[in-house]
């Protein structure tokens, strides 16, 4: 017989249970005030999501611990939290995978020692690598494009190596840039505006754009307002902190060098390639580093060198350099772009353009040609890792002399959204046109969900994201916005390779292994996100150092967004309880039935022997 429910007892709770919500409310709103009002450490505005996520008005279908608190409450209860340690403050600054003490123990022939070499499992550091004292949030964007603050990234080598090229200047507490270059001392937009002379920059017709040996990026910085999204990528330290500024000032960019390695991007990616006195031997190895840049652009793409060899005949004193060397130079990247069927379209002062053919129909000559040796089709995107080689990335077949290989692509931002061409071909396994717009239709509600969830999410909080498991790009597609870029990562355990695809929709992204460490520095990212990725890399490494890894690379009082099945987020909860993050457990969008779910978690604010500021 069942029970009678005392409905006084009932009563009570309920009451009990408002003034517990109003009571939080009230604690989050009187803590809100307070890290607004400049007494807390560092930009602490992320801090609203915790708020929000204890808002009055929050959607309750939203609200996990509604529905499941008992299966996250009870589980792990009586094991230990694992707590982690900040790593001493010699590693503020520590890129695992570059590390300069663990370079210099390769050869320095063709760049070996610039590339990536990471630790061995023992090596592995399992703390948390700390903020600089005083570190604060960059500023935001378009006022991050020229000024950083000095204690983010507190390095003055540059302001003097640099002084007269006008790359960067100390002021006060911040350094500023003012946009100039070594070839573009009147500042990177009007070199733009040369480019633009010959280069359809400005109809959406060239939205990707590769910078090698970038230094602090202003090229990408000034692209960004033509709606062309650079990668930018250079050394770890062939300048001290360039790629360092490029992220603190909000411009997408990696730690990446030519040396033996293939990039890690996939062929036909870039409308656009550019070197700017990169100081790559573009004629060495055979043209071997030419032959790549080839891989990776698009047919009908271009190619800007801008510095030494070219005009070699009237800058060979100003270079110091004797002009016989300097034009044999300039010789070897003729020959190799005339193997490469590339069209010259300009040369005058110190810059050069060619065009890379739209398809093969014209270069038929070159099958003939002994040198033009050619590479596997399938091997086209097989990239990480593996060896550069001197052959030619070929054309896909066309069925006419004016079709373009691969596929012609509609300009940005048409292209966000079109059937990419390597989905309507049908050459990505698995995906058809159906699946491409359903995917997009999903992540239009995912990220409406995420909206409600963080409120900053395009408020111009966020500059800096990333995206761990990629897929189609469906989230970077959705977030869009001038305010913010994504870059789009896919991992190289994935099932389907579809890099390429997210490259034709106008977006930008990388391969990557995430058992290793990202070639960035810390500090990178406002925003990670990661649907699916614990999921895929169970068994495959330790699901506790893709988490220190994903701290070294946030910003405090950055944000995470975990979407995977449940039982995984727990496990994720649980090793995140102690590494200075506030995390909340939310549903599904769909309700509390779908197996999936959200993890919001917020890094909190502590630096090099100080407190942390958190929300809970």
């Amino acid at each position: 017989m069942a029970l009678k429910p005392n409905s006084a007892d009932g009563r009570t709770r309920s009451w009990v249970q408002i003034f517990i919500v109003f009571g939080l409310c009230c604690f989050f709103y009187i803590l809100g005030a307070w890290q607004r009002s400049g007494f807390g450490k560092g930009d602490s505005i992320a801090l609203e999501i915790t708020k929000h996520g204890a808002d009055c008005n929050i959607i309750p279908s939203l609200n996990f611990e509604t529905h499941h608190a008992g299966e996250v409450g009870n589980v792990g209860e009586s094991e230990k939290i694992k707590s982690f340690q900040p790593c001493p403050p010699r590693y503020v600054d520590y890129t695992p995978c570059q590390d300069q003490k663990r370079a210099m123990t390769f050869p320095r022939d063709n760049m070996i020692y610039r590339e990536r070499h990471c630790p061995r499992e023992e090596e592995k550091l399992h703390c948390l690598v700390p903020a600089p004292k005083g570190y604060v949030t960059p500023f935001p964007w378009p006022k991050s494009r020229d000024y950083v603050p000095y204690a983010n990234a507190p390095y003055k080598a540059l302001t003097v190596e640099k002084a007269i090229q006008n790359w960067i200047q100390y002021e006060g507490n911040v350094f500023r840039f003012p946009g100039g270059g070594t070839q573009f001392p009147q500042g990177a937009d009007k070199y733009i505006d040369q480019l633009a002379a010959v280069i359809p920059i400005t109809n959406g017709t060239v939205r990707t754009a590769l910078d090698t040996g970038c230094g602090v990026a202003s090229w990408g910085a000034y692209l960004w307002s033509r709606n062309v999204l650079t990668m930018s990528f250079a050394p770890r330290d062939s300048h001290e902190a360039q790629v360092q500024f490029a992220l603190e000032r909000g411009v997408p960019a990696v730690i990446g060098v030519l040396g033996t390695i293939k990039m890690p991007y996939p062929s036909r990616a870039f409308d656009m390639a550019h070197c700017s006195r990169c100081l790559i031997p573009w004629g060495a190895n055979d043209g071997m580093y030419l032959k790549e840049v080839d891989r990776v652009l698009r047919p009908g793409g271009y190619w800007v060198l801008s510095g030494p060899p070219i005009n070699w005949r009237n800058n060979y004193k100003a270079w110091q350099r004797p002009k016989e060397e300097l034009e044999e130079e300039q010789q070897k990247i003729e020959d190799v772009a005339k193997l490469l069927c590339w069209e010259k379209k300009h040369e005058k002062g110190e810059m050069a353009i060619w065009q890379k053919r739209v398809n093969d129909e014209s270069c038929r000559g070159r099958e003939d040609d002994s040198q033009a040796k050619f590479c596997k089709a399938e091997e086209a995107n097989d990239v990480w890792y593996k060896k550069m080689d001197v052959c030619v990335t070929p054309y896909t077949d066309v069925s006419s002399s004016s079709e373009v290989a691969g596929g012609e692509l509609k300009p940005f931002p048409e292209r966000l959204f079109a059937v990419p061409p390597r989905i309507a071909s049908g050459s990505v396994p698995g995906v058809s046109v159906e699946t491409y717009e359903e995917d997009n239709n999903i992540w239009k509600k995912h990220v409406n969900a995420y909206k409600k969830i963080n409120r900053l999410i395009d408020s111009g909080r966020y500059r800096n994201i990333l995206d761990m498991n990629a897929g189609l790009g469906g989230f970077a597609a959705a977030l869009n916005s001038p305010k913010l870029w994504v870059m789009n990562v896919m991992p190289t355990i994935a099932e389907k390779d579809t890099l390429g695809v997210i490259y034709e929709r106008g977006l930008i992204g990388i391969y990557h292994d995430w058992c290793e460490a990202f070639s960035t520095y810390p500090r990178t990212y406002d925003i990670i996100h990661a649907h699916g990725l614990f999921s895929l890399y169970k068994d495959k490494c330790n699901l506790e150092d893709i988490l220190l890894e994903m701290d070294r690379i946030l910003r405090p009082e950055g944000a995470v967004i975990f979407r995977d099945e449940v039982d995984v987020l727990i496990k994720v909860k649980k090793i995140t309880a102690g590494m200075r993050w506030d995390t909340k457990m939310v549903d599904h969008e769909d309700g509390p039935l779908v197996p999936e779910k959200v993890l919001v978690a917020v890094k909190q604010y502590w630096t090099v022997g100080g407190n942390t500021t958190s929300a809970q």
